[in-house]
């Protein structure tokens, strides 16, 4: 039995064919502004700063533990802003450079699990991860919300 909306045509079908959906003038004008703001012309775009909050947790550690392992992150890379901790979880923020917010998260995602054993961190889970632009973060700063800007620097309980 196959499933399909009514009125499809099979996988493979030679009749099948993508159309796209226009973007309307809304959009253009805007893409235009956009263009006209950054120069004129809508020229590939080098890497950007993204901010990086990501969350961990896991099963209870001890304290001193937690907080040597992040210091020891935060020697190692320096790029850490900064880092919040109790027994069962942490959160670390920093900028990153990446190409789009695509590269940013992959490599937030990563950092956790491959500065797990050089750092001694605990065994804990990613359980939470937000990637903004620099534009959007000091959005929110200015408008008295999101993420308060990381100071003082280091390595804090919660």
């Amino acid at each position: 039995m196959r499933r399909a909306r009514p009125g499809a045509t099979p996988r493979g079908s030679a009749e099948r064919a993508l159309t796209s959906v226009a973007a309307g003038d809304a959009y253009e004008e805007e893409a235009a502004g956009d263009a006209l703001a950054d120069g004129g012309a809508m020229a590939e775009e080098g890497p950007r700063l993204w901010h990086i909050t990501l969350s961990v947790s896991g099963a209870e550690a001890p304290l001193a533990e937690v907080r040597r392992g992040l210091e020891q992150l935060a020697h190692d890379h320096p790029f850490l802003l900064t880092s919040r901790y109790a027994v069962d979880h942490a959160e670390i923020r920093y900028w990153e450079e990446a190409r789009d917010l695509h590269d940013a998260a992959a490599v937030a995602l990563r950092l956790w699990g491959e500065h797990r054993q050089t750092s001694r961190l605990p065994p804990w889970e990613i359980v939470g991860l937000e990637v903004i632009d620099r534009q959007t973060y000091h959005h929110r700063i200015a408008e008295g919300y999101g993420p308060l800007p990381a100071t003082p620097v280091g390595v804090h309980p919660f």
